[in-house]
């Protein structure tokens, strides 16, 4: 069966009985769209990878050989994908992204390095400094003709004496894409202000037609030098919970604090993530994903036809990701009182750096996507 069959015979009952996170909090007519769990047919080549390292026994720690095979096949598709050349030996495997990003800021920049969050965001990037004890600078974004758009004076500001820019990009919770314009804007800030960037790709995979994915560190020899790029299959392919991510390092000096720091704060990538990681990126794996795509983008069209009908919430259509981005302030209602009002659990934008507007995941089946788009649209009559 195909996506598309896949999909129009499932129902909410056997999405529940998958026991997912994003299911498993729901009851009654609740709908879940507060995580980046999808509901989409997992790949079979990376099913069957993942029942053969089982097989073989491969359930103890991360061989060098497996992560060395998931590096050179991340950097083939970053090549196949998005035109960017890289060296499979600048690429190194840390468990999740948000992982990647501890690493970076405990090992790969000088202590006490402030980081820098333009908001909206996605919500641990709020938290995460605080708690290992990083000073967090915002910088809210302004809301131009349905994008949101960095100023770059305040940009400059905020990293005035050097810092670590937090680069989301597809981005999360919008959904835009990146122009090449507008990275080689920020690329001047972090330029001129000594900084350092921390580019979350992990989105880079779910990008629409129409649109293209240009990664930040491939822009030029300033870029590569000053970045470092989290990637994953995590959510292109729906793997959060195996546990593995890539980490690319196009700096030397990034490259050389790597290999210095202690192999313990750099261990843990699980083998059957990078195993399902390197069939995910390969071939089957990535056509696969090109029905996924094609699936969500149709779903993607399906809820902006529907929303059509509630003029008085503000919404752009995402260029990728399945994450949607609801401005709420005109509708008279709170995101905080959605779930009570319509059954669907979403994001509070507040928990985004962003008051007024309500974050919604919609990687599910088209059927339940009508449904909330209908509750939501409601909601606001």
């Amino acid at each position: 069966m195909g996506i598309q069959e896949i999909m129009e015979s499932t129902d909410v009952e056997q999405f529940r009985a998958r026991g997912s996170v994003k299911w498993s909090v729901t009851e009654g007519d609740q709908l879940g769209a507060f995580i980046a769990e999808s509901d989409l047919p997992l790949a079979p080549v990376v099913r069957d990878a993942i029942a053969g390292a089982v097989d073989r026994g491969l359930t103890g720690y991360l061989p060098t050989p497996v992560s060395e095979e998931t590096a050179a096949a991340c950097g083939a598709f970053q090549q196949r994908r998005f035109g960017w050349s890289v060296d499979p030996a600048h690429v190194q495997l840390l468990p999740d992204v948000l992982g990647a990003f501890a690493f970076t800021l405990g090992h790969l920049v000088e202590p006490g390095t402030p980081v820098v969050l333009p908001t909206p965001a996605y919500m641990p990037f709020l938290e995460l400094p605080g708690a290992v004890g990083t000073e967090l600078r915002t910088v809210p974004m302004d809301l131009v003709g349905g994008r949101f758009v960095l100023d770059t004076e305040r940009l400059a500001a905020a990293l005035d004496g050097g810092g670590l820019l937090v680069l989301i990009n597809p981005h999360n919770p919008t959904g835009q894409v990146a122009t090449r314009e507008e990275l080689l804007q920020i690329a001047d800030v972090v330029e001129r202000t000594g900084s350092t960037v921390f580019s979350d790709e992990i989105h880079s995979p779910l990008v629409y037609s129409g649109n293209h994915h240009l990664p930040y560190a491939s822009l030029d020899e300033r870029t590569a030098d000053h970045t470092v790029t989290a990637v994953s299959a995590s959510k292109g392919w729906n793997l959060p919970g195996l546990a593995c991510a890539q980490l690319i390092m196009t700096s030397a000096e990034h490259r050389r604090r790597w290999a210095a720091s202690p192999f313990v704060v750099r261990h843990g990538t699980s083998p059957l993530g990078a195993v399902a990681a390197t069939a995910a990126y390969g071939p089957d794996g990535v056509a696969h994903l090109d029905g996924l795509v094609d699936y969500l983008q149709r779903g993607r069209d399906l809820f902006a036809g529907r929303m059509a009908d509630a003029p008085s919430i503000g919404y752009t259509p995402p260029a990728a990701t399945y994450i949607h981005w609801l401005d709420l302030r005109g509708a008279g209602i709170a995101p905080a009182e959605v779930g009570r009002r319509t059954g669907v659990l979403g994001t509070d934008g507040t928990a985004c750096g962003t008051a007024g507007f309500l974050r919604l995941t919609l990687a599910t089946s088209h059927a339940v996507i009508g449904e909330i788009a209908d509750r939501i649209a409601g909601s606001s009559r």
